[in-house]
């Protein structure tokens, strides 16, 4: 398979390596993203606009009160509550980090939360305990349990995770009362996104495509344009191989054999691993003849990245990460 090759104008592999290092990594952070809170909620939600009901693919849920006890159930949420402000009281951690621990690009936002996980099966005596008044989570994830957290409080799903991302975003806030705020947040960040894929294309001419490989215990994945990272990256305006285009919603990725790993034939590869690499094929995907045939391996432009902020991280937060990723690899300095 052949792909042109993107280089960076005026500048051999070694220049290129050099540039990318030296870009700095200022990541703005969304608007409510600082705002420092314990169990309650930023003083902006709208607590007139309570009791309010909300139309769930569940059903009706109706919330009494600007929600102080929130506990999530997947990443997703995790990242879009800490971004409106809101250091929960009880989530899960992140079912792929086998070393514990919340993710480490929201450490600072988390705060004391108690883990109420596994991801799979949630400990309902332990959400209990913390007597949230208000749950969030996803059917795809917890649709079996739904009734059973229902009762402990207001339960809040989306449909599932991933790709719609962003709709995913305005059914958190519209339960935490700060629609506006999570809005502002996501136009804030789809802005630069485009400034970065304007910006990468006025220093080389052109829009590099762009690969995404996950490597964990099984098949190895390729990351199509309707998953999280593919759905940043459109932001950003970076093509995709055709092998990594979808128009089915729900297909957001592909197993690849080591064998079929030229499917990821880009002028980036983006890679990322789960945090116990000897559990996966890396090593002997990337040492074979086929991945070392690779456009992106020969140029030095395949590129690790983290996997909870690339895979699981799947928010605003997680997103302003990538920019900031796909800013150095590019030699582009994120504005």
């Amino acid at each position: 398979m052949s792909t042109r090759r993107f280089r960076m104008p005026g500048l051999g592999r070694i220049g290129v390596a050099l540039v990318a290092a030296a870009v700095s990594l200022p990541i703005l952070v969304a608007c409510g993203n600082s705002s420092s809170t314990t169990d309650s909620a930023p003083s902006a939600a709208d607590a007139a606009s309570f009791p309010r009901t909300l139309d769930t693919v569940m059903g009706q849920v109706t919330i009494p009160h600007a929600p102080k006890r929130v506990v999530v159930l997947d990443t997703a949420e995790l990242d879009s509550v800490t971004l409106l402000g809101i250091k929960p009281v009880g989530a899960v951690l992140p079912h792929t980090k086998s070393r514990g621990g919340f993710p480490d690009y929201l450490a600072d936002k988390v705060g004391p939360a108690t883990d109420v996980g596994p991801l799979l099966e949630p400990n309902l005596e332990r959400i209990a305990s913390l007597k949230p008044d208000l749950i969030l989570s996803s059917k795809v994830r917890h649709e079996k349990i739904y009734s059973k957290l229902s009762g402990i409080a207001p339960t809040v799903f989306t449909e599932t995770t991933g790709g719609p991302w962003k709709a995913n975003l305005a059914v958190h806030a519209k339960a935490l009362g700060l629609d506006q705020q999570a809005a502002d947040a996501l136009k804030n960040y789809e802005n630069r996104a485009h400034d970065l894929g304007a910006a990468i294309k006025a220093k080389n001419g052109t829009l590099p495509t762009v690969s995404v490989v996950r490597f964990m215990a099984g098949p190895t994945r390729l990351y199509l344009n309707t998953s999280f990272s593919g759905v940043v990256l459109d932001d950003i305006g970076l093509p995709r191989p055709a092998s990594q285009v979808a128009t089915d919603p729900k297909k957001t990725m592909k197993d690849v054999s080591p064998e079929q790993v030229d499917q990821a034939d880009a002028n980036l590869i983006f890679i990322a691993t789960v945090d116990d690499p000897g559990k996966t094929e890396k090593g002997a995907v990337t040492t074979s003849p086929i991945w070392r045939d690779l456009a992106a391996v020969k140029d030095g432009k395949a590129i690790d990245v983290s996997d909870e902020i690339w895979m699981s991280g799947i928010g605003v937060q997680a997103a302003d990460k990538m920019l900031a990723d796909v800013a150095k690899a590019t030699g582009v300095e994120q504005k």
